[in-house]
Formats: C-alpha cells, structure tokens, sequence
C-alpha cells in the first residue's frame, strides 16, 4: 500500500453533514510524523441516464499552519454574505416560490408580438405541483 493510502487510513476524529445532494465529510487525520491535519471532502451524487447514479468528490487538505488564516478568512466570508443576503436561502432549487428577477430591459412578447407586463405575464401562467398529480 503507498504511503498516501497509509495517510488516507488514519481517522483520528470525524463528523458529517448531509446537505440535500451533498455530503460533507471532516476528518482529522495523522501524518507519519503523528500531527494531524483536516481534510474536509464534498461528495455530491449524480444519477445516470439508466438510474443508477455515482459521487463526485472533492477534497481539501488543510494543515495547522494554515488554520488561523482560514478560519479567519472563511469567517470574513460567511459573515459578508450573511450580511449582505440574509441568512435565508434564496434560490430556486430551494424555495418553491422563488420569483425570479427580470434582468432584460424590454418586456417579454406574447404571441402576435404584443408586449405583456409582468402582472399580465402572472396571470398567463399557472403553478403546478407534481405531489398533487
């Protein structure tokens, strides 16, 4: 076995989190020396066209002598988008009633070429939820 999968072997401490299609994995691990250093692995599941599925993952190794300037940095960056969004989720994927900005600068046209308003378009279309089909 190569010394890398020796390394990858030795789980010292470990936690989970589950977050919809991703995974989140920390483990602290021990180097040959008998420090330890983190490794924070996403896997993310995908399912293929015949339904069976398979994980991508990615991972980050992060060392002692980097921890003060990382948790200070993702600290500052958690704490900027916290204060500049919200703590609430906002996204389609996430919020069924998500509404999504109109970014163009000319109103969308209906058939024939005549310009629709947004309250027009609101009322063109209606919300379908497959749980109730």
């Amino acid at each position: 076995m190569s010394d890398h999968g020796m390394m990858e072997k030795e789980e010292i401490f470990s936690k989970v989190l589950r977050a919809g299609r991703r995974t989140y994995f920390f483990d602290v691990r021990a180097t040959k020396a008998g420090d330890y250093y983190l490794t924070i692995t996403e896997s993310k599941k995908f399912t293929n066209d015949d339904g069976s599925f398979h994980y991508k993952k990615h991972k980050i190794y992060l060392y002692k002598e980097d921890f003060s300037e990382f948790n200070e940095i993702l600290r500052e960056m958690t704490d900027y988008i916290i204060a500049e969004k919200g703590d609430e989720v906002i996204s389609e994927r996430h919020q069924k009633d998500f509404k999504k900005e109109d970014y163009s600068s000319n109103n969308d046209l209906a058939e024939g070429g005549e310009s629709i308003s947004d309250s027009d378009s609101a009322e063109k279309f209606t919300d379908i939820n497959f749980e109730d089909i």
